[in-house]
């Protein structure tokens, strides 16, 4: 039978406080998801991207499928989180490359 192996997780202390994010911008070249997090604020012309994440495809699977569990599990006790069917469409433009989220 194979062992877990336990891991050590540190939490500093500015990293603990956390980054707010409202947008998330998310792309992916043939060998890594790219997730950049935006905190976009009324009337400002420019965001700015608060953090980075850079995942291998196969850990950005499974953050998919330990989001889905957690957003399970949220709303199973706080119920169902409602979402604007209109959707949000905000032009964005990194550099030379214009996307859309």
């Amino acid at each position: 039978m194979e062992q877990q192996k336990e891991i050590n997780i540190e939490l500093r202390e500015e990293i603990a406080e956390g980054t707010y994010a409202n947008f998330a911008v998310i792309s992916h070249s043939q060998s890594e998801f790219i997730l950049d997090f935006v905190c976009i604020l009324p009337g400002m012309p420019k965001a700015q991207v608060k953090s980075r994440v850079l995942l291998t495809p196969e850990h950005a699977k499974r953050l998919l499928g330990a989001l889905q569990d957690n957003i399970l599990k949220y709303e199973s006790s706080h119920g169902k989180i409602k979402i604007n069917e209109g959707g949000m469409t905000i032009p964005l433009s990194f550099g030379n490359n214009t996307a859309q989220a």
